[in-house]
């Protein structure tokens, strides 16, 4: 095998300029110049890397598989470009393949160098260079593998702290509510005992009991929390009834019952089925009785609202971490978008960003790995927050988009310009300040995105509308 190429004409080529003239012979002995007709492939990705080419003349597309499509990543006619196994100074080369494929445009002609003789020969050339390569590409990989469990654990943490604060509150909640609700029930066997001991016949006693159950029924069926000046307007009328017959305290009484959805006419029920009671105040006990009566219930309506809402937070927390799941199965895509925003709802509650779900439901499941998916969503959520700095809105959206399953998570910032936009999803890249940020986000999402799940992972942006874009199979990659 022989290029049969001149020294000069290997000197044009960029790439052996420096070399010497026992290096120039070795290229030469052991390259093969190779020609391709127009639109043929010169080698497919995830073939054995068996060569190291460089291009001689005409034009030659690289391009990558995504999704199942082949995508084109590039082009080019620069003479002494090279592509295929371009890390052939690492021993795992040739086992991984060729990262991508390569597919002649035009007639071209190329230098093919054999991979593993080049890496032996190169080690000797350029022993010195071949550990700085290595030292580069490997620490590189270990820089990209701790940093980006770092930039998980960062983004656990702000999710954990808000997780915490939302947790916190409910349970807050009940604990006040059980104790309130424990004064109350004591005083409830008070004012019963003090009712007692008045002359009840069993006409009253049936009609208290009555009006007892029907004003507990009717706490929760109670309208939704009344304006400011509606709810003051209803206790001023309680109130002014109370204080026309005489029940002490109304100021204290009236917001009770308007919180149960009771009014005058209620409280004229009381009164007439105590008018026949013996006593003092018959109608003032019995009122008291059934005010801890409404909220005990209140109470309890709020001990049952404040548990549910952690059940449905550890809920939550579980479905995004996919706790005791397996890591691939089949999914509905809104349940880890929801789990997500969840995630995020105390730093939502803490700003002014409002939010806007339009989800598609009849999408189908998809086969994916929801844990890694929901990496993705945190990412891009987190980076649109910070982008409308407490202010805007933030749009999730699901499509379907010809044989793909369409996310799209939108925000209103100021948006990203172009020449940002190109780099966000680098490795290291970042906006951030020092200390805020990895630039390892996007980074992971795409290749979760893009790697991982055969999908596709883009931005569109302008002032005010931002989109990251994420499209994935609808049904499992071959």
């Amino acid at each position: 095998m022989s290029a049969n190429l001149t020294k000069e004409q290997l000197r044009e080529l960029f790439l052996f300029t420096d070399l010497t003239d026992e290096q120039l012979d070795w290229v030469d002995e052991n390259g093969d110049v190779v020609e391709f007709g127009a639109d043929t492939e010169v080698f497919a990705e995830g073939e054995p890397a068996r060569c190291f080419w460089v291009l001689l003349s005409g034009t030659i597309a690289m391009s990558r598989t995504i999704g199942g499509d082949r995508v084109e990543t590039g082009r080019t006619d620069q003479i002494g470009v090279y592509l295929g196994a371009i890390t052939f100074y690492l021993e795992e080369s040739l086992e991984n393949g060729y990262a991508g494929g390569a597919r002649a445009i035009t007639d071209v002609r190329l230098l093919a160098l054999p991979a593993g003789k080049l890496a032996l020969a190169f080690r000797e050339w350029f022993p010195m260079a071949v550990h700085l390569l290595q030292g580069m590409v490997l620490g590189t990989r270990r820089g990209q593998a701790i940093t980006g469990q770092r930039e998980r654990l960062l983004a656990l943490g702000k999710l954990s702290a808000g997780l915490t604060h939302e947790l916190n509150n409910p349970a807050a909640a009940a604990a006040r509510a059980t104790a309130t609700l424990r004064d109350r029930v004591t005083g409830m066997r008070h004012k019963l005992g003090m009712l007692a001991e008045g002359k009840l016949d069993k006409d009253a006693l049936l009609a208290l009991t009555g009006l007892q159950e029907e004003f507990a029924d009717r706490v929760h069926e109670a309208a939704p929390e009344l304006s400011a000046v509606a709810a003051s307007d209803l206790e001023d009328e309680l109130s002014d009834w109370l204080d026309d017959h005489e029940v002490a305290g109304s100021w204290d009484l009236a917001p009770v019952f308007v919180a149960g959805g009771l009014g005058v006419a209620d409280l004229e029920r009381v009164r007439a089925a105590t008018s026949a009671i013996a006593g003092d105040s018959p109608l003032d006990g019995a009122l008291r009785w059934l005010a801890y009566t409404v909220e005990t219930e209140s109470l309890l309506r709020e001990i049952t609202d404040s548990t549910s809402r952690i059940t449905a937070l550890v809920g939550a927390a579980k479905q995004y971490s996919q706790m005791d799941r397996a890591p691939y199965q089949m999914i509905d895509i809104h349940d880890g978008l929801k789990a997500t925003l969840v995630m995020f709802s105390g730093k939502l509650t803490k700003s002014g960003v409002s939010v806007v779900k339009e989800f598609d439901k009849s999408l189908p499941k998809i086969p994916a790995y929801p844990a890694e998916l929901n990496q993705v969503w945190t990412n891009v959520i987190d980076n649109a927050l910070q982008a409308m700095d407490g202010a805007g809105t933030l749009t999730v959206r699901t499509a379907r988009d010809k044989d793909w399953l369409l996310v799209e998570i939108g925000d209103t910032g100021p948006g990203i310009p172009p020449d940002i936009r190109k780099r966000v999803f680098e490795p290291f890249f970042t906006t951030k300040g020092v200390g805020e940020g990895t630039g390892l986000g996007l980074d992971v999402s795409w290749r979760v995105v893009v790697t991982r799940h055969h999908g596709d992972l883009t931005v569109e942006s302008e002032p005010g509308n931002t989109r990251f874009q994420v499209r994935l199979p609808l049904t499992e990659a071959v």
